[in-house]
């Protein structure tokens, strides 16, 4: 595949790269045996690269030229360093690296895979000198000539360096050194968890120390390897194995275990004290790890670094919440509130023993001075102090017994006085009255309300008689109505030979209209 730099996108998974990186790998190889082979691989070889050749008449296509000549040159070349100068380096999203490999006259493309780029311990950048081992190619959709590159050293400045700085430059920028997430370490720890070697001086300068200092402290010593390429692995996992839960509450059980069980001690620690003691920066090289750095980062228990001399500055001291200079002076920084509070009661306990013993002298001094006379009068007349003082004593506690005996005998009249307030015999009595004098009240009431309401009917009676039309027709007037049963008013509405009905005060009577005349 091609990408926009022009470049081959090859597998990662070519079969040439895995015999390269098996070089590095050999535990049997030292580093003679490799410096004994390069300088053997930067010279030119010289190596017959006859092509194959075709009759005339039947040309070569395009893909089979290219093929061809990828295959001449990857046999001719196919492990070799190459030294120069990197320019217009740049990181694929897929994590491949592709840069150009150049001198004074001439220039190469250079592809690194991303398998083989996190095996660096530096970040490829512009203007680096490096040497270069790999293998010329061909890439074959454009065909350009490019170096796969299977591994990167520097010339010139330490790689151990460059990749030291490169690496506290990010990690500053992401905030992982600020004071601010530094936490601080508790005053009186109980257990200290001690990751470090058992086979060197530092452990047994943090015991003796701590036992010094504060003899109640507890170490939890978890072994690693403080040198190597598996150092930065162990001593990761080293904090992850102090900052996690006790087994019985992540894990599922699997049988009973014991109280002091090795796996039930890490929950236990309150902090954790990387150690190690000095070297160079190669030996100091697995502190100066990004993955350990990260762990310390999320560590949840506060983490004291203490690796190396007072000179000698890793990644891990950075991120760490505290650095000490030494292994020792860390013990002492730990222990430093629980030995000031020991030092404190000691010089306390000084100042009594000498404030006792003045006491003493002064006595014997004041009573080597007095005659037995004057020791009897003395005595007596503090007998005498004290049988005034008791029997003072003696008359408050009468006053005081007889103030308490009235408080509570009257307590006791208020109590009664209540309780007969609240007899329920009594209260019945009185509840019983109440309803008597409110059922004559209601039966007045009801009383007045029915005359009151009695005479305004009559009055509502009268009113309604005066106002009915019966009461008119009582005085002679009659209401005529037509057959339909319409009233009739007028004499012009009615028609001679009509049948026609008047409703009287008592019945009505049907008649025949003879005649109508109007008014």
């Amino acid at each position: 595949m091609l990408d926009s730099s022009g470049m081959a996108n090859q597998s990662e998974g070519d079969g040439r790269q895995g015999t390269l990186a098996g070089l590095w790998l050999k535990p049997s190889e030292s580093k003679r045996s490799r410096q004994a082979v390069r300088p053997q691989s930067l010279e030119p070889r010289t190596t017959n690269l006859e092509p194959r050749t075709k009759p005339s008449f039947e040309p070569w296509s395009v893909r089979n030229l290219v093929n061809d000549l990828r295959q001449h040159v990857e046999d001719a070349y196919a492990d070799l360093w190459v030294e120069g100068e990197i320019s217009n380096c740049r990181a694929a999203p897929s994590g491949h690296l592709y840069f150009t490999l150049k001198d004074g006259e001439a220039q190469l493309p250079v592809v690194l895979f991303r398998r083989q780029s996190q095996l660096l311990g530096f970040q490829p950048q512009d203007g680096l000198a490096v040497l270069v081992r790999g293998r010329v190619s061909v890439y074959e959709s454009r065909g350009q000539l490019q170096f796969i590159a299977e591994t990167l050293q520097l010339r010139g400045a330490g790689s151990l360096q460059l990749a030291y700085e490169q690496l506290k430059a990010r990690l500053l920028a992401e905030g992982l050194f600020d004071a601010d997430r530094k936490r601080p370490l508790p005053a009186f720890p109980r257990t200290l968890g001690v990751i470090t070697s058992t086979g060197g001086a530092v452990l047994h300068d943090i015991v003796k120390i701590v036992r010094r200092r504060d003899a109640r402290l507890n170490l939890l010593v978890y072994p690693v390897t403080v040198q190597g390429p598996e150092c930065a692995a162990s001593v990761a996992a080293g904090i992850r194995w102090f900052n996690q839960c006790q087994p019985n509450q992540s894990q599922p059980k699997q049988g009973k275990r014991k109280k002091n069980h090795p796996d039930n001690l890490s929950g236990q620690v309150d902090l954790i004290l990387i150690a190690r003691g000095g070297g160079s920066l190669e030996d100091l090289a697995g502190f100066n790890d990004e993955l350990l750095a990260r762990a310390i980062a999320a560590s949840t228990l506060p983490v004291v670094s203490a690796i190396g001399h007072e000179t000698d500055f890793t990644i891990a001291d950075f991120v760490a919440d505290l650095r000490a200079p030494t292994p020792s002076a860390a013990a002492e920084l730990i222990t430093a509130a629980q030995h000031g509070i020991e030092e404190r009661v000691a010089a306390l306990t000084a100042r009594v023993r000498r404030a006792i013993r003045y006491q003493l002298m002064q006595a014997r001094q004041r009573f080597t001075a007095l005659s037995v006379g004057q020791i009897q009068n003395r005595l007596l007349a503090l007998i005498g102090r004290r049988s005034q003082r008791l029997d003072d004593l003696r008359h408050r506690l009468t006053l005081v017994a007889h103030r308490h005996l009235r408080e509570r005998s009257s307590m006791f009249v208020a109590l009664t006085a209540r309780l007969e307030r609240r007899n329920p015999s009594i209260r019945l009595a009185m509840a019983c009255r109440r309803l008597e004098v409110a059922s004559q009240s209601l039966s007045r009431l009801a009383n007045t309300i029915l005359t009151a309401r009695g005479t305004r009917l009559d009055r509502a009676a009268a009113r309604l008689d005066a106002l009915s039309p019966l009461a008119v027709l009582n005085r002679g007037y009659a209401l005529v109505y037509t057959s339909q049963g319409t009233l009739l008013r007028n004499a012009s509405d009615a028609h001679p030979g009509q049948t026609i009905r008047a409703r009287l005060a008592n019945g009505s009577v049907t008649a025949e209209v003879k005649s109508a005349e109007s008014a």
